[in-house]
């Protein structure tokens, strides 16, 4: 699965981003809904856990994509290189060189 999210275009930068755009939403969530909703602070609660639950998934996901861009093979690496010249891809991050094998 991460190898084919890696082949979309997906980053583990983009992951990391959305893990802490997760946390903020987090705290976002839970002074709106403590202030607008009669529920009172346990649904404030709920809701700030719940998006916050998220943030974890995230950064497992984002790790997992840096162990894919720091594996890539020397053939990926060239093949990723023309399909970025060629404008095939243009999200991504800075070119990561695979370890010597």
């Amino acid at each position: 699965m991460i190898k084919k999210l890696h082949n979309m275009g997906l980053r583990s930068s983009h992951m990391y981003t959305a893990a802490m755009a997760s946390i903020g939403l987090s705290f976002c969530t839970w002074v709106v809904s403590r202030q607008m909703e009669s529920a009172g602070i346990d649904r404030a609660d709920r809701w700030g856990i719940f998006i916050g639950q998220w943030a974890p998934t995230l950064m497992a996901m984002g790790v997992a994509l840096r162990v894919e861009e720091t594996h890539m093979t020397d053939d990926e690496m060239r093949k990723m290189d023309s399909d970025m010249e060629m404008g095939t891809r243009t999200s991504g991050n800075s070119r990561v060189h695979a370890p010597a094998r």
